[in-house]
């Protein structure tokens, strides 16, 4: 009964944070040590932006156990790509810099790195991402783009984008977490070996946008995470671990955020600190 109602309390304390932001909020949690799920309607399909890099990862490790994509094999920074990208470091550098496919799908994750995006995906058709999707049971998930469109509204359709759910998310992240465990059945139904699992959760960990999920959390927190931004709202979604045990998987959606808080503030800083704040209430009850 105490879990119950521990369980019951964060739930509580997760619905109330969420209320009276000035946006909308969604989310979805899983609790690691007995896998209950609290959400906040976690089955909302919503702009995933480039929390959509995640299932492009294990898509692209998926076809590189089934020898369609060699992570050896060079990518080359082209001059052509590097106009006009908002996202990641690559279109600063020297034009020919070259590197292996598995640093391009490292620079996507941790830097967001919307070149390397393109390079991962290039060498497919779009629809077989949203297949992979389906493959593993994010059945609420689609994806149409391989670069995010320029020039788009705030209140743009969502067939326009990526779009996913926080549930779908958190999914994908304990399949990865318990395939890089040697869970066999995560990795069947991921169709990428347990040393490649184990690889991105690895990329995960190293990501450098930490305001959100991680923002509110001890220094040096381990937590696996990929950052979103789009039009119309942020998003995170990752796993928090303590003291090398994961603690519980989130994954956050604002949206409809306005650019200017009513107080001023930018609606980038509101939306990151109520993710962070959301995190943070985890944190404390949980731990």
């Amino acid at each position: 009964m105490d879990g119950e109602m521990k369980i019951s309390e964060l739930e509580g304390r997760l619905q109330a944070l969420s209320e009276g932001r000035g946006f909308d909020v969604y989310w979805h949690l899983r609790l690691a040590a007995g896998g209950e799920e609290l959400t906040r309607n976690g089955t909302a399909v919503l702009p995933s932006a480039s929390v959509r890099k995640i299932s492009v990862m294990m898509a692209a490790l998926h076809a590189a156990a089934e020898n369609r994509l060699d992570l050896e094999q060079p990518v080359i920074i082209e001059k052509e790509l590097q106009e006009g990208i908002l996202s990641g470091v690559c279109q600063y550098m020297t034009p020919g810099l070259t590197f292996p496919m598995r640093d391009a799908i490292l620079q996507m994750i941790i830097t967001s790195d919307n070149i390397c995006t393109y390079e991962v995906m290039k060498g497919f058709e779009i629809p077989e991402f949203t297949d992979y999707c389906r493959r593993i049971g994010m059945d609420n998930t689609i994806h149409r783009t391989r670069l995010p469109p320029v020039g788009l509204k705030r209140e743009h359709e969502l067939d326009q984008v990526t779009t996913t759910t926080a549930s779908d998310q958190v999914l994908l992240l304990n399949l990865i977490l318990a395939g890089a465990n040697g869970d066999l059945a995560a990795v069947e139904c991921l169709g990428v070996d347990a040393e490649n699992c184990a690889m991105a959760l690895r990329f995960l960990t190293w990501q450098r946008y930490r305001s959100m999920i991680p923002g509110h959390l001890p220094t040096l927190t381990t937590v696996a995470n990929k950052t979103g931004w789009g039009e119309r709202g942020w998003m995170d979604a990752g796993i928090v671990f303590k003291d090398g045990a994961p603690l519980y998987i989130m994954s956050a959606t604002t949206d409809n955020v306005p650019k200017t808080m009513p107080d001023g503030m930018p609606g980038r800083v509101a939306s990151a600190t109520l993710i962070a704040e959301l995190s943070r209430a985890c944190w404390d009850m949980l731990g």
